[in-house]
């Protein structure tokens, strides 16, 4: 006698007939979570019904990242590497200074040669998109 295959729809407990079947799950810090629970209790519903009333009625105003392109990525890695070198430049620069190895002027002129440097630097990062 050939063996019948049950179908995957009738193995296991019955489906609860229910129209939220679909669960959400999200993290939040102590504090987010303290007034969240304290927003709900006020509200007296429950947690899933008071975050239903929330975004589905569109009461939550959504802030949006800006999304970063290619190039702003690119431009923000390579001013970054020059910061630190300039960084690394100015540390033995002021070591120089304090040591005397370097004169006064030679630092100043030194240092506003970096000023100018990080200047272009964050000019050039704001101008790209």
């Amino acid at each position: 006698m050939p063996e019948e295959k049950l179908s995957a729809s009738r193995r296991g407990r019955p489906a609860k007939e229910s129209k939220f079947d679909k669960p959400i799950a999200f993290r939040l810090a102590r504090a987010d979570r303290e007034a969240f629970l304290e927003k709900v209790r006020q509200s007296g519903l429950t947690q899933a019904a008071f975050f239903r009333e929330c975004v589905l009625t569109n009461r939550t105003r959504v802030v949006a990242r800006q999304t970063t392109n290619v190039d702003r990525k690119r431009v923000t890695f390579v001013v970054n590497k020059a910061g630190n070198n300039l960084n690394q430049i100015a540390h033995v620069l002021n070591a120089a200074r304090l040591d005397n190895s370097a004169t006064e002027s030679t630092y100043l002129a030194a240092l506003d040669a970096l000023e100018s440097i990080e200047l272009l630097l964050k000019a050039h990062l704001q101008n790209v998109a």
